[in-house]
């Protein structure tokens, strides 16, 4: 259906640009305005104070529990900050290119480095409209790339990778990613082994460690540090618990290569591990415990399949000939004494233990191994299900353990239907570029890689959380189009070729939640200030396309964005209490937390009935040895939990190198707030980003507290600060990622951006996951720095233009066309799928999933997205009806 605009007279490009009736009357309001505004964000609500249309200080809101400056200062700084794009860009180089009829090159290769050339939206959205209307007639549909998934740009719902694959599949699909970089091993592999996702599941309500629990060990896992952001709002309802937790006399252990935050606060005993080896120490501990004769066998017997496997493999007896797996051959391989494993393993079945493993361990190569490796462990353990004990991989993240509400959060629009079957996942996108027609395998299933000429990336910072960022530079040299929408010039904007300017959260209307799982507030994103410059929001951006194109009225359905936040807060639970009119002018509006919620066990019901109850794996039990993955027959992911010794690692590192691990940043949101100047002097070392090393390597290298330091391998180089410390241990090396990138004079990134040095090596070839977290590097003191500091933050050279090309040049009508082939409508499961389960982490495609895999991750799923009985029913029915067979 076209455009319904009125004016049928007017050209394409006049119906698009044509002002609404009070929206310059709206914006002279806003730049006029004084007064306090409620807003939210990933990293807190806050109320925002405005003199004359500028912020000028941002307050938590009182429902915050723990604020944080990288909400009371960053939001400000980065909303005034030099990155700003001022307004539409093309890169010099392509608009060449264009204006000389495509001849030559667009001199892709200075992607990165070339100028800038500020243009008109009717030019720019002309220019990007083309490129896709051009790549779909010469390549198809597939030839253009989403490289937009996670939705991590801001918490609302007119989340920019929704709106990306709404306008996509407008036009008959597009190219995606699948699976994502937080835990895309873990994700796949964990409903094979205890039947749900896990890493995205509510964990037991932490009253119930409170009151039960005498030990706990942290794997890897960090909540003081990442409980400070999340995906919707973070309002911090979970430090109190922690501290009830520590105050109930609950001892704490912490299986990490380095201190953290939270093993500061909770007196955790620090037991070192080289990085990669905790698979090693898990099958260590479960073969002593059953050498001992230590182990739970009643709950192996009622409860799990494959032990015998397993057993046998311990002990030396399984046909892959190894050793059996004895403390003495585990300390070989994490560096923790004999002794030692056998008295954490017995420590552990002695005492009421809930084990908490972070995301990062299966962020490695083998990934997935570590994660089954702790699931087997607690079966020898016996102790899941009960409550305070068990095992759990998300108490590190969304408030993980605060009570559920069990309430429907508000949800935005629908993707829709994505006629186009091309996937990559989300860490291959290097490969995918350099190997188009590639054959692959992602969940047992083949796949071949399309043929991408045309990348659009909207809330994504692709060129900062993408592995070995210089093989990234070369795969993009050819794709002839990179369109970016983004606020600043970070990585992603500067090696793209056309950058749509868009507005920060506080420059629209939005709405949120608060707490991934618990989801107990309702949040209002009250637009704050007007628009900085010449940027528009995502929504708008979209809405100009798409009329560009012939298929607004699809994409908007003739709803604006406040009809959508209107309507979203009328579908959510909190509506139930608080009429609109009222939460619109407080900000926030509660959902109840039922009192049962509070006393809720992980797996429970599994304990108590397995029976009635059973998980969703194929044998309705925890499986220590699957045969379903066994039937795949991939190379390199064994059926049951085995040591795979990585690609690199300290075991077959060169002498003098060390492992890098990346943690997630203390100051930041992955790349979000590195902008922020005054939470850099939080923590930059000579402006770059710091390196914390040991006393023992910083002595062996010649390097004191804040020097400069260079850490390179064969894939690139970076320079970075010292920071000598006792808590990290020898020959290992923490480097937080996702700080932008910017080059110096001999090709090292000057700001300290991890991903030149990571390695694009998948975790295996069932998940295909990142293995960020799997790096070797040497280590030398910097004496060749350029002068005066990273220049990751000076904007690019940037010149106006008023550059127009006649309308014909464009081709619009070529999208009404595509529109009417692309899809039939939507059936009401399908509305309720693409709209509110497919925001984040789940498939976008049923079929990529088995019925057991969509069984096993829709409680969680269903969790998140707030669908009520009925919903849940129908969207299952066509789940299952469409899931790979």
């Amino acid at each position: 259906m076209g455009a319904v605009v009125a004016g049928a007279e007017l050209s394409p490009l006049a119906k698009v640009f044509a002002a609404e009736p009070d929206a310059a009357a709206q914006l002279a309001a806003l730049k006029s305005f004084s007064g306090k505004v409620p807003h939210a964000t990933h990293y807190g609500p806050m109320i925002a104070t405005v003199q004359k249309g500028r912020i000028v200080k941002v307050e938590p809101h009182a429902t915050d529990r723990m604020p944080t400056p990288i909400l009371t200062e960053g939001v400000l700084d980065r909303t005034y900050d030099k990155t700003r794009v001022a307004g539409p860009m093309v890169r010099k180089g392509y608009l060449d290119w264009v204006q000389n009829g495509y001849q030559g090159s667009s001199k892709p290769e200075l992607r990165g480095k070339d100028e800038w050339v500020q243009v008109s939206w009717d030019t720019a959205l002309g220019l990007t409209a083309k490129a896709i209307l051009d790549t779909i007639e010469k390549h198809g549909n597939e030839g253009c790339f989403s490289s937009s998934y996670g939705g991590w740009s801001h918490a609302g719902i007119f989340r920019p990778n929704v709106l990306q694959g709404r306008f996509f599949n407008l036009l008959g699909g597009s190219s995606i990613t699948t699976g994502d970089y937080s835990a895309g091993a873990g994700q796949v592999v964990l409903p094979m082994v205890i039947g749900d996702m896990e890493v995205y599941s509510a964990q037991s309500a932490w009253e119930t460690l409170r009151d039960n629990t005498e030990l706990v060990v942290f794997v890897g896992c960090d909540p003081d540090k990442n409980n400070r952001v999340e995906y919707t709002v973070c309002d911090h309802e979970m430090y109190s618990g922690w501290d009830a937790i520590k105050k109930a006399g609950v001892k704490f252990i912490s299986i990490n290569p380095q201190v953290t935050t939270t093993d500061e606060k909770m007196g955790s005993e620090w037991v070192k591990i080289i990085p990669n080896t905790d698979t090693a120490l898990f099958l260590a501990m479960s073969y002593h415990l059953i050498s001992q004769k230590k182990h739970n066998q009643a709950f192996i017997d009622k409860y799990t399949v494959g032990f015998d496997k397993f057993r046998a493999y311990l002990e030396g007896k399984d046909k892959d000939g190894t050793p059996a797996k004895t403390p003495e051959w585990a300390a070989r391989i994490t560096g923790i004494p004999a002794a030692k494993i056998r008295e954490l393993a017995e420590l552990m079945a002695s005492k009421r233990t809930q084990l908490a493993a972070s995301w990062a361990i299966q962020r490695a190569h083998h990934g997935e191994m570590p994660y089954w490796a702790i699931v087997n462990f607690c079966c020898v353990l016996g102790n899941i299900g009960l409550p305070g004990q068990g095992v759990g991989f998300s108490w590190h993240y969304g408030g993980g353990g605060t009570a559920q509400s069990g309430g429907t959060a508000p949800t935005g629009l629908s993707q829709g239907r994505n006629p186009v079957k091309k996937i990559c996942p989300a860490s291959r996108i290097s490969e995918m570029l350099l190997n188009p027609g590639k054959e692959f395998t992602y969940n047992g299933s083949k796949y071949t890689y399309p043929k991408v000429k045309l990348i659009y990336n909207a809330g994504n910072n692709a060129f900062s959380h993408q592995q070995d960022l210089n093989e990234l530079a070369r795969a993009i040299q050819d794709v002839d189009t990179i369109i970016c929408h983004e606020p600043w010039w970070n990585g992603s904007a500067r090696w793209a070729d056309i950058v749509l300017a868009a507005t920060t959260t506080v420059e629209r209307n939005d709405i949120s939640s608060a707490g991934t799982y618990s989801i107990d507030k309702v949040y209002a994103m009250k637009q704050i200030v007007a628009p900085q410059g010449d940027a528009l929001d995502d929504y708008e951006i979209f809405r100009r396309l798409s009329a560009l194109l012939g298929i607004e009225y699809a994409f908007t359905e003739g709803l604006t964005p406040m009809d959508y936040v209107k309507a979203a807060y009328n579908a959510s639970s909190a509506a139930k209490d608080t009429p609109f009119e009222k939460f619109w002018k407080e900000g926030m509006a509660r959902i109840p937390v039922p009192p049962e919620a509070r006393k809720w066990v992980r797996h429970g019901d599994f304990r108590a009935d397995p029976a009635q109850n059973p998980l969703h794996t194929t044998s309705g039990k925890i499986e220590m040895y699957s045969s379903t993955i066994d039937k795949m027959n991939i190379p390199d992911m064994p059926p049951m939990p085995k040591w795979l010794e990585p690609g690199e690692w300290l075991g077959n590192a060169r002498k003098g190198q060390v492992h890098v691990v990346s943690p997630h940043p203390y100051w930041r949101l992955h790349s979000q707030m590195n902008n922020s100047a005054r939470l850099r002097k939080r923590y930059t070392v000579q402006t770059r980003e710091p390196l914390v090393l040991s006393e023992e390597d910083a002595k062996a290298n010649g390097i004191q507290d804040g020097d400069l330091v260079e850490l390179y391998n064969d894939r690139g180089a970076v320079v970075v600060g010292a920071r000598v410390s006792k808590h990290i241990m020898p020959g290992v090396v923490s480097l937080q990622e996702g700080a932008w990138p910017q080059l110096d004079s001999k090709g090292r990134c000057n700001n300290g951006l991890i991903n030149f040095l990571t390695s694009s090596r998948r975790s295996s070839g069932l998940t295909q996951a990142t293995t960020a977290n799997t790096c070797i590097a040497s280590i030398r003191k910097c004496t060749d720095a350029d002068p005066g500091g990273t220049k990751a933050f000076d904007p690019p050279k940037i010149v106006k233009s008023d550059v127009k090309f006649d309308e014909k040049f464009y081709g619009f009508d070529r999208g009404a066309a595509l529109r009417e082939k692309s899809m039939a409508s939507l059936s009401p499961a399908e509305k309720i799928y693409y709209q509110r389960c497919t925001v984040c982490h789940g498939p976008r495609d049923p079929g990529q999933f088995t019925e057991k895999q969509w069984l096993g991750i829709t409680p969680s799923m269903f969790q998140r997205a707030g669908l009520d009985d009925a919903q849940q029913k129908t969207v299952l029915d066509f789940l299952l009806a469409n899931a790979k067979k």
